[in-house]
C-alpha cells in the first residue's frame, strides 16, 4: 500500500492546479483520474474567456496543465477509485489497480453530461447521438445535426459544428437562450437554425439515427430529418465517491465547502465544478490551488496566511 501526503481524485482543471499547488510546496502528491487528464474539460472546443489566451481549445490548455503538473505530482490515468475509507485520520483510497494511503483528500470529480431521458437516446448512442460535438462531429461534415441545449456549452458546440461544416439546427426548450450574448450573437451572425420552446420527445432510426419528434409548448408534435443528435443540456456533480465519507452535499449534490475549500470531514477538500457556483474554468483553477493550499498547512499544521 502506498502512501501520500495529499492525493487528488480528478484530474480535470482544478484537480490539476490542486497538484501543481500541493507538489510545489513539498508535499508527496497522487492525482488519480478514473479516464485521461481532463474530462469534460477536452470537450470544450473553443474558449474566449480564459485569461491569458484569446482563444484556446480545451485540450490544448489541458496538455499545457498535465505538462506542468506532471513535475509536481504523480499522475495516474485510467485508475478508477473504487472506496474510500476514513481510518484513524488518515484516508485509504482503493482503485480498481491498488490501494493507497493519504493524509489529505481533494475530491475533484467534476460533473458528468445530463441526459435528456428520450425513447432512442441510449439506444443510438455512438449511433448518431454524442455528447461531445469535439470528439465526434468531424463525422458530420455536410449532414443533418440537431443539438440539443441553450446554455454556453451548447450554443459554443453549436458553432464548432456549424465551422466544421455540419448543418446544425438548435433546439432548447425555453423561449430564450441561457448562453453568453457574445454566443448568441455569433449564432445569429453564422445564421444556425434554432427551434425555441420545443423539446425532443424521441429519437429514431433503424440501425443508426434518422430523425427526431419534437414537441412544442403548444402541444404540436413535428417530426425533422437528422444523422445525428449532440445533447447539450448541462451536467450533474459525479459525487458519489465524496458521500462514502460522509461528505456533505447541497440539494443538488453538489459539495459543500468553505471559503478554503474545506468540506465538513477533516482533512477532505473539495474543488472545482463539483462545488457549484460558477462553473468556469478560471474558477476551477482558483479554487484547486486554495484547496492544495489548504492542505497543506493543515497537514502541517501552520495557520493560514495566504
Amino acid at each position: 500500500m502506498e502512501n501520500y501526503d495529499i492525493i487528488i481524485i480528478g484530474a480535470g482543471p482544478s484537480g490539476l492546479t490542486a497538484g501543481i499547488y500541493a507538489g510545489r510546496q513539498g508535499t508527496k502528491t497522487l492525482i488519480i483520474d478514473k479516464g485521461i487528464c481532463g474530462g469534460l474539460g477536452l470537450e470544450v472546443p473553443s474558449m474566449e474567456n480564459y485569461p491569458g489566451f484569446e482563444i484556446i481549445s480545451g485540450m490544448s490548455l489541458i496538455n499545457t496543465m498535465k505538462k506542468q503538473a506532471e513535475k509536481n505530482a504523480e499522475i495516474r490515468e485510467n485508475e478508477e477509485v473504487l472506496h474510500l475509507k476514513n481510518k484513524d485520520g488518515f484516508f485509504e483510497v482503493e482503485t480498481v489497480k491498488n490501494n493507497y494511503i493519504a493524509k489529505a483528500l481533494i475530491i475533484t470529480t467534476g460533473t458528468k453530461h445530463k441526459k435528456l431521458e428520450a425513447p432512442g437516446e441510449e439506444e443510438f448512442r455512438g449511433r448518431g447521438v454524442s455528447f461531445c460535438a469535439t470528439c465526434d462531429g468531424v463525422l458530420y461534415k455536410d449532414k443533418e445535426v440537431i443539438l440539443v441545449g441553450g446554455g454556453n456549452s451548447a450554443l459554443q458546440e453549436g458553432i464548432f459544428l456549424n465551422n466544421i461544416g455540419a448543418n446544425v439546427t438548435i433546439v432548447h426548450r425555453r423561449d430564450e437562450f441561457r448562453a453568453e450574448q457574445y454566443l448568441q450573437d455569433k449564432i445569429k451572425t453564422a445564421k444556425i437554425k434554432t427551434i425555441l420552446n420545443s423539446q425532443v420527445t424521441e429519437i429514431k432510426g433503424k440501425q443508426f439515427v434518422e430523425s427526431v419528434e419534437l414537441l412544442d409548448k403548444e402541444g404540436f408534435k413535428q417530426e425533422i430529418p437528422a444523422d445525428g443528435v449532440f445533447i447539450s443540456i448541462g451536467f450533474s456533480p459525479a459525487s458519489n465517491i465524496a458521500k462514502e465519507l460522509n461528505v456533505e452535499t447541497d440539494d443538488n449534490d453538489h459539495i459543500i465547502t468553505d471559503k478554503d475549500q474545506r468540506t465538513n470531514i477533516k482533512n477532505v477538500y473539495s474543488a472545482g465544478d463539483l462545488t457549484g457556483g460558477l462553473k468556469q474554468w478560471v474558477v476551477a483553477c482558483g479554487e484547486g490551488a486554495v484547496a492544495a493550499t489548504s492542505a497543506y498547512h493543515d497537514i502541517e499544521n501552520i495557520s493560514n496566511s495566504y
